[in-house]
């Protein structure tokens, strides 16, 4: 394990998040995120060498797989969770994905989403072996990282195609470009979405087959941006939009960007430009789902408060199905609490707020706060 004259292990060119993607759809993000800073060259080959490696991988799979996987179904009315990054979107997808009638991507499966299906013995196992030295934990929080765990779908659309918000953590300098195409789908055109819509439901039907046809719970923070684009291709979705304290998602996206941009990034940026994208990204990723939530037909969204889930969780999850009209939450139930039971001592991350963090929540985010019904801080009252 290498490490740094501090005692920190040095981040390995395997931890970048698309290192077992397609290498054409890398060549398009390296079209689009400009120019590479010099000493991120060695991550840039890495990454480039290790795309084309796996390229045959990719290609015997849907030489096997490829016929079954488009004549596929998905379920007509797929369960999106949806809110901000770090707002409990993780605790409520594991916590969801107990109930066994429920299909889910892995986190195997979006770290190869290309060969995933034939690629389940010795590549699974090296990287099993690989996320156990390195991280019992993921690297954001103190979630164990397990490869069969539930994942976010969006980190599978990074490794299959260019257009997805992760790569703004390869290319931060381009992050808002990133963030504006392809979550609140500004200045796409019609083309791009087109191919953005199929590499998506290529997806799920692919993870619909590996689940053995069950109906989908995703969890994906960009989607809260792409109500309308979703509605089109599943106009009976179910949403599940979780929200937390807003000084507490400042915080802990900050703490976000900071841990992965070191294991990504191939361009420098300032660390104020980090803060003010945090915030101009909850800005708009909040306002649009507010004007876009009263397009879900009634009964098909549920809002959850982050702090009533970790207070009450079983209750919360028989009022998200109750509201949604979810079957079956009584035969789930015995599965909700063995997980519970199991992440008993879990713990959170801890931050300091201080007055500039409050200052900034209360200018950009005081709208999140009157909305959900937060207590609205004074900078003057916390001692920095």
């Amino acid at each position: 394990m290498s490490r740094n004259a501090g005692g920190a292990r040095r981040p390995s060119h395997l931890e970048h998040p698309v290192a077992l993607g397609s290498a054409r759809s890398w060549l398009g993000v390296l079209r689009r995120g400009g120019a590479v800073d010099p000493e991120f060259l060695p991550r840039l080959l890495f990454v480039c060498a290790s795309t084309l490696a796996t390229s045959p991988l990719r290609f015997a799979e849907r030489l096997r797989h490829g016929r079954a996987i488009r004549r596929t179904e998905v379920h007509p009315s797929p369960i999106f969770i949806i809110g901000h990054w770090r707002s409990g979107t993780t605790f409520l997808h594991h916590l969801l994905c107990r109930d066994e009638r429920f299909g889910h991507l892995t986190t195997f499966q979006a770290m190869a989403p290309g060969f995933f299906l034939i690629g389940g013995g010795r590549i699974k196992r090296f990287l099993e072996r690989e996320t156990r030295k390195r991280y019992p934990t993921r690297l954001i929080d103190n979630v164990p990282l397990l490869l069969d765990a539930p994942e976010e779908d969006e980190f599978a659309l990074a490794n299959m195609s260019p257009c997805s918000f992760l790569h703004g953590f390869s290319f931060p300098r381009r992050a808002r470009y990133f963030f504006e195409r392809y979550v609140l789908f500004e200045g796409i055109s019609r083309r791009e979405l087109e191919r953005w819509v199929a590499t998506y439901l290529e997806l799920l039907r692919k993870a619909t087959f590996a689940s053995g046809g069950k109906r989908l719970v995703l969890k994906n923070c960009a989607n809260t941006g792409r109500i309308r684009v979703l509605l089109r291709l599943f106009p009976e979705a179910k949403f599940i939009h979780i929200y937390r304290n807003p000084y507490r998602v400042f915080l802990s996206t900050l703490h976000l960007h900071r841990t992965v941009l070191p294991r990504s990034q191939l361009q420098r940026i300032d660390p104020r430009e980090i803060e003010e994208n945090v915030l101009l990204f909850y800005e708009r990723l909040m306002q649009r789902y507010l004007a876009d939530r009263e397009l879900i037909p009634a009964g098909n969204l549920v809002e959850v408060r982050f702090e009533e889930l970790e207070r009450a969780p079983l209750d919360e999850l028989r009022r998200i199905y109750g509201e949604l009209g979810l079957p079956g939450f009584a035969a789930a139930e015995p599965a909700f609490r063995a997980h519970l039971r199991s992440v008993s001592g879990y713990r959170k991350n801890t931050y300091r707020l201080d007055p500039a963090a409050i200052e900034a929540v209360n200018r950009r985010w005081g709208f999140a706060l009157e909305r959900w019904g937060y207590e609205r801080l004074e900078p003057d009252r916390v001692q920095s």
